[in-house]
């Protein structure tokens, strides 16, 4: 049988349970809240109170950040998390962080929308913030570290088709959506019960005094009775607060094409009394109830409600009993976690011989007692086991540190070049530009020098054509007027006292090719002149 201590560490208190699993069986060994000025005191008294001294520990993440990103389902492992990386990496750049400041993981979720892809939550933790949780719980066995969003699930049975949503209000409430039995999408609101709690200390002067009239408050609903005026007083504390919550996980429901059949609400919100009601008259669609862990069953001792509120505790120890989503675990592994623990030789004189030999592992002895030849071989087969492993795991330490030299200069090589294309795309847009202007500016000169060898050509071709009429008109033709009305067309007025002397000039006019396209119209007699108009283009 094992069992881990899950610890939900926020702002003033720190929610605990021990939780052991014996094959399938889940059982709640203990459970509280403690209060703290001194975080690594309380630790240390929730670890001594519950016999949890060579317990596996697994605690929540402080400050984690979420990022959705859609891949091409084909992608290899491997080429899945190079691509997750690059997209991470061009996310820091646009937000000015450095990439290599955060420890990252990643879960894969169906696109609902694009069947031929996938969506990554990727979650990343500073590790400054990570190291100082490790920290808190220097000295013990800690095992995980992860997300609450990513544990929560693990206290309900999901249908593969179910979509619900679970609303977890603690300091800040995070709100997981389930869509076809698996986790979808990750909703972080700021306001949660820090901010209810802090408007009641400012009352009670006392957290622990403040989280106990949060969790005897009742909340009005449209049907409830009237309250008493001591309750009315902390709900202008409580309300406003729940208001924007309830509003948030309206929004949200709203943003889903698939029906969203079920809330669960949880966390420290979840004890004030009628939450569950005051949801469902805002959430009509959907069915609001308080999330009670699927594997507890009601006792007479224990009340249902104390376990619900230490939920969040009970979630996160089940992510270090391998529970739920896989990969979450934030906490790297170091060569102690690789010893097995029937390996670990200790040492505890003052017991008797048969008291060492019964103790939790493979083997106690008392240095002050003489060995045998059988606790001599045991010895020594378990100094050459620890030898063969630390052996083995240097080794693979070296080989996986080279490895990773290796994958760094390839993707810093990677980055170079990906930084290099950028700016050779940048040069291209630039060049493209200014090809587009000096083409305008081509475009506009060659449209000037039309209009100039245009207006050049029309000023000279009057006189020219002034010059080839006076070589051809007959001696009785007269020009009555020349007029260039449009462009290069030409309207001549002209009379004479002779049709044949009309004719005679029209003709050459258009077999010497002075005018294009001339024609004329019919001569007109009044008092023995005859008139016409001929009209053409220059040539």
């Amino acid at each position: 049988m094992s069992s881990c201590l899950g610890l939900y560490i926020q702002e003033h208190l720190i929610k605990y349970a021990k939780v052991s699993k014996d094959h399938d069986n889940l059982k709640v060994e203990s459970f509280g809240i403690k209060f703290y000025d001194k975080i690594g005191d309380a630790i240390t008294q929730i670890i001594e109170e519950t016999y949890s001294q060579k317990t596996p520990i697994s605690v929540n993440l402080s400050e984690e950040m979420y990022n959705y990103f859609d891949m091409f389902s084909l992608l290899t492992k491997k080429d899945l998390q190079k691509a997750i990386k690059t997209e991470f990496e061009s996310y820091c750049t646009d937000k000015g962080y450095n990439p290599n400041v955060f420890e990252t993981r990643y879960a894969v979720v169906d696109n609902q929308l694009d069947k031929d892809k996938i969506k990554i939550i990727h979650i990343a933790d500073n590790k400054i913030e990570l190291n100082k949780r490790i920290q808190e719980v220097d000295g013990y066995h800690l095992a995980n570290i992860s997300p609450i969003s990513m544990s929560i699930p693990n206290l309900i049975q999901v249908r593969k088709d179910e979509n619900c949503i679970i609303v977890n209000i603690e300091d800040d409430t995070v709100i997981t959506t389930i869509i076809g039995g698996k986790i979808f999408n990750i909703d972080i609101l700021e306001e949660g019960s820090s901010d209810i709690l802090s408007k009641i200390n400012q009352k009670e002067n006392s957290y622990s005094k403040s989280y106990e009239i949060c969790k005897n408050t009742t909340i009005y609903t449209s049907e409830g009775r009237e309250l008493q005026a001591e309750q009315q007083a902390y709900l202008d504390d409580i309300m406003p607060t729940l208001y924007n919550i309830v509003s948030q996980v309206s929004k949200i429901i709203n943003s889903y094409t698939d029906k969203i059949e079920k809330v669960y609400i949880t966390g420290s919100g979840a004890l004030i009394n009628n939450i569950d009601l005051y949801f469902q008259e805002y959430l009509t669609d959907s069915e609001c109830e308080i999330l009670k862990p699927y594997f507890i069953d009601r006792t007479r001792d224990i009340s249902l409600k104390d376990y619900i509120e230490v939920n969040s505790a009970i979630s996160i120890a089940l992510m270090g009993l391998g529970e739920g989503v896989t990969g979450m675990n934030f906490k790297k592994k170091t060569l102690a976690d690789e010893i097995p623990s029937w390996l670990k030789i200790e040492v505890n004189p003052g017991k008797t011989k048969k008291e060492q030999k019964n103790l939790g592992g493979f083997f106690t002895w008392d240095l002050g007692q003489k060995l045998d030849k059988t606790e001599k071989s045991l010895i020594r087969i378990a100094i050459a086991l620890f030898l063969l492993v630390v052996i083995y795991s240097g080794f693979s330490g070296v080989l996986n540190y080279q490895i990773e030299q290796k994958e760094k200069e390839a993707d810093d090589s990677i980055t170079h070049t990906n930084s290099q294309i950028e700016l050779a795309n940048k040069d291209n847009e630039q060049i493209k530009s200014k090809t587009n202007e000096y083409t305008t500016m081509i475009q506009n000169l060659q449209d000037a020098n039309d209009r100039i060898t245009d207006r050049n050509r029309t000023r000279n071709a009057i006189p020219n054509l002034l010059n080839q009429i006076m070589s051809i008109i007959p001696e009785n033709v007269q020009l009555t007027s020349i007029e260039n009305d449009t462009g290069t067309h030409i309207v001549i007025n002209a009379q004479s006292n002779k049709y044949e002397q009309l004719g005679f000039f029209v003709a050459r006019l258009k077999t010497d090719v002075i005018l294009n396209n001339v024609v004329s119209t019919a001569g007109q007699k009044d008092g023995g002149i005859v008139t016409i108009k001929i009209e053409g283009d220059l040539p």
